[in-house]
């Protein structure tokens, strides 16, 4: 079954109560998770760190990275009564975190047993390699990212799941435990890679739906996809590519203010790329050509049968004169028209009867 997870980021703006009604839209539009952000702004950036350009943009203001995260905080105290609160409706939580003294909170405090290693994360070894040694199922994104990134990263990850904690990390190191039997077989059971268009909202010329082939060919991992763009066309075209996992995006509104919201669904959109999704789940079957049941009872309506184009007296040659080919399909199959040609017929036919020699 395709995994869909429903993208809160930082939508609620801080607010704790703006982040309940995301949870509770998300569990209505019938995703598998909601996922959150969490982070310390101090930890996260400098104090000039500059906004992106789609910040800037989508905010309408121009200010420092810290001053725009550092509104978008939520306590650790906050994150508790969410969780709980997704326990309450059966939908599962989940949060990306930025620094480690998040990450520690999620998994010591939340015990959460599955982690998502943001684009923006994927070449800081040592974070990486943290997420790793935690032993958490780990979604990893690669938006930004060459190939050559993607398997540096997973080397870490390889390295974090089967060296022992006291073993000295290094890119050799790293190197080895990916080449490893024991490393491979580690990613193959704890890692999915998500492709990803860094960018809010991503242009349609730059969302390279075709990755997805690449990065399971070099890696042999599962393969989803972070959407960005604008609509549900992308995602559930990548559900039609084979993409194992969609996360997607959404708010209440998108006319509030911050970040992400233009480049996010609101509630109405997300349940209709979730019906999309399940949709085109159902559609893809299991790959192997044969009549469907439902379509097995058109056959004969269909199909052509071998009938007598005009009337027949027995013993008469059949030819191409005297023989057709018209519905229904439960007569004679049309393969044995040449095997007729020239033969007497056997019985006695009037016109458009089936043959039945």
């Amino acid at each position: 079954m395709i995994r869909i997870i429903a993208e809160a980021g930082v939508n609620h703006n801080g607010d704790e109560a703006l982040a309940v009604a995301l949870i509770d839209a998300a569990h209505q539009a019938g995703v598998d998770v909601v996922k959150f952000q969490t982070f310390k702004a101090a930890n996260l950036v400098t104090r000039q760190a500059k906004q992106a350009a789609y910040q800037t943009t989508n905010t309408g203001k121009e200010e420092s990275q810290f001053a725009m995260l550092s509104r978008l905080e939520l306590s650790f105290d906050a994150h508790l009564r969410l969780i709980a609160h997704c326990e309450s409706l059966g939908i599962a939580f989940l949060s990306t975190a930025f620094d480690t003294e998040s990450l520690d909170f999620l998994v010591n405090r939340l015990k959460l047993q599955t982690l998502k290693i943001p684009s923006g994360e994927l070449t800081n070894a040592p974070f990486v390699l943290a997420h790793a040694r935690t032993g958490c199922e780990l979604i990893v994104s690669t938006g930004m990212a060459t190939l050559a990134e993607v398997e540096a990263a997973l080397g870490v990850i390889a390295f974090g799941l089967t060296a022992p904690q006291d073993a000295q990390p290094g890119e050799a190191a790293f190197m080895a435990a990916y080449s490893s039997e024991a490393g491979q077989a580690a990613l193959a059971n704890k890692v999915t890679l998500l492709h990803c268009t860094t960018e809010y909202p991503a242009p349609m010329v730059d969302i390279n739906l075709k990755a997805m082939d690449t990065l399971s060919h070099a890696f042999r991992l599962p393969v989803g996809y972070s959407d960005h763009s604008q609509g549900i066309t992308i995602p559930v075209a990548a559900v039609a590519r084979g993409a194992c996992l969609i996360e997607k995006h959404f708010t209440l509104d998108r006319n509030m203010e911050g970040p992400d919201h233009k480049a996010s669904l609101e509630p109405d959109e997300l349940a209709t790329m979730v019906k999309g999704i399940r949709d085109v789940e159902l559609a893809l079957g299991d790959g192997i050509k044969g009549p469907r049941p439902s379509e097995i009872k058109n056959k004969e309506i269909a199909r052509k049968s071998l009938v007598a184009a005009c009337d027949i007296a027995q013993g008469t040659l059949l030819n191409a004169d005297n023989l057709a080919i018209k519905r229904p399909g439960d007569g004679m199959s049309p393969y044995s028209y040449w095997q007729l040609l020239g033969q007497p017929a056997k019985h006695s036919y009037s016109e458009d009867d089936l043959l039945h020699e």
